[in-house]
């Protein structure tokens, strides 16, 4: 199973950018799903965060900027960026939890992280 990311980038203040990750391989069914970033010298943290079911939750500094969505269609999950701001400069990671054949017990994978630089 992997997960693989696209959408970072350099992006103003104020900006928008989206982030999509897409989960192939092996897989039965993909659970949660969400994004983390970590950004340099601070601890990796959870964004946004989608249950299997289309529950949400946000991280407070996040809330109402942000928009997390996934179409489990194509075992893919987004993030919309909107009103981005230095602080959220970060490398982010798309993060699964996937019951994958032919044991379907629950692991959690991660993608290779994707930069995203909010500067002037």
């Amino acid at each position: 199973v992997q997960l693989a990311e696209s959408g970072g980038g350099l992006v103003q203040p104020g900006g928008s950018l989206r982030l999509s990750c897409v989960a192939s391989g092996s897989i039965f069914k993909v659970e949660a799903m969400g994004w983390y970033r970590q950004a340099p010298g601070k601890q990796r943290e959870l964004v946004a965060r989608i249950s299997s079911n289309g529950t949400t939750n946000y991280t407070d500094s996040v809330k109402g900027r942000f928009t997390i969505a996934r179409d489990s269609t194509k075992n893919a999950v987004y993030l919309q960026m909107n009103s981005l701001q230095p602080e959220d400069t970060a490398v982010y990671y798309c993060h699964a939890q996937i019951r994958a054949v032919p044991l379907i017990t629950l692991h959690a994978y991660w993608g290779q992280g994707t930069q995203v630089t909010v500067s002037s």
